[in-house]
């Protein structure tokens, strides 16, 4: 195989209201972890040219297993980084950490009102 497991599909929807295909698990050491351009999280849009629109999930299935051995595939990168059932995880099984997010957010807020700060002091001397 490729090397990955897939979720969704009209039958099988990942997320509410949402019947697009996501990568799930990547195996490590398949081929798709070797080539370290699909994460676990994105959407794949099309397989060799096939779109992944309105397939149940046995035919999104087929389509991979039908693939050939150059696959080329239209992906959509996940946004942000989450724990659950899609989403990094260690060595040990455990999903991890905090989401960059939550520490970059708060970060430029804080590092945008120092600025801020910092050129309304200057502007009264």
């Amino acid at each position: 195989g490729l090397g990955f497991n897939i979720v969704g599909g009209t039958d099988r929807q990942y997320i509410p209201n949402d019947s697009s295909i996501y990568v799930s698990w990547i195996k490590k050491d398949g081929p798709a972890y070797l080539d370290g351009r699909l994460r676990e999280g994105d959407k794949i849009l099309a397989v060799n040219g096939k779109e992944l629109k309105d397939l149940r999930h046995k035919d999104a299935v087929e389509l991979f297993r039908n693939a050939g051995h150059d696959v080329c595939l239209k992906i959509q990168h996940r946004l942000q980084t989450q724990s659950g059932p899609v989403g990094h995880r260690s060595d040990d099984g455990e999903s991890g950490g905090l989401r960059l997010a939550a520490i970059l957010v708060p970060g430029l807020a804080l590092a945008a009102a120092a600025v801020w700060i910092l050129l309304r002091h200057r502007q009264r001397m």
